[in-house]
């Protein structure tokens, strides 16, 4: 015959239980409230136009090649002299970003008759950068911002998907920022012009001043 646990040692146990889970609560409500904390998080407001742009050294890949080594990171202020176009996006190999950079790629000849130079920028390993830059035949490097400390700086991360917006960067061969697009389309023909036009009018602030 089962043996029936007595009323008050029932009730003990119960208590004890209750108590467990209490506990348990406990101990897990100061994470919850940091997580909270974290997600709300400020990120700092993007540079905006006129500013230096914040300078940052990452690894990268071509399609040619895989560049790792610290030595061998690209710092953005080496690259004085000439216009770039710093462009964060998502994810390598989803479909809004791969017609971003394809776009870019075929453009490419005439972005560089306008002194430019394309960066794009993610969260991606140069590993993944390099092979999806091979597919595509990307002329540009591809930048890994594994931690995503540089698109934080330029106000272009997103805490809620953990990946980086769709922004892009124009900055001077004396590196200031001379246009932004924090929300930039990559399908959208209207903002490729919009960049192109900016380019178009450094290019003849240019030629003015060398005259």
């Amino acid at each position: 015959m089962a043996r029936t646990l007595k009323p008050f040692r029932l009730a003990s146990l119960l208590l004890l239980f209750a108590s467990v889970l209490g506990l348990s609560a406990q101990q897990r409500r100061p994470e919850m409230t940091i997580a909270a904390r974290a997600s709300a998080t400020v990120l700092p407001s993007a540079p905006k136009v006129g500013d230096l742009a914040p300078d940052f050294r990452l690894p990268y890949a071509t399609q040619e090649k895989i560049f790792i080594r610290p030595e061998e990171h690209l710092a953005l202020s080496s690259l004085r002299g000439k216009n770039v176009i710093l462009a964060f996006y998502p994810a390598d190999w989803s479909g809004g970003c791969t017609k971003e950079v394809c776009t870019l790629r075929d453009t490419f000849a005439e972005l560089a008759k306008l002194d430019a130079m394309v960066l794009g920028i993610s969260g991606d390993y140069v590993f993944s950068h390099h092979e999806w830059a091979k597919y595509h035949k990307l002329q540009f490097p591809l930048l890994s911002d594994h931690d995503h400390k540089v698109a934080r700086i330029y106000g272009s991360y997103d805490e809620a998907s953990g990946f980086n917006k769709r922004t892009v960067f124009l900055i001077d061969k004396q590196g200031r920022i001379r246009y932004v697009n924090l929300a930039f389309r990559a399908g959208n023909k209207e903002d490729y012009d919009r960049l192109r036009a900016e380019l178009e009018k450094l290019k003849s602030e240019e030629a003015a001043q060398n005259r």
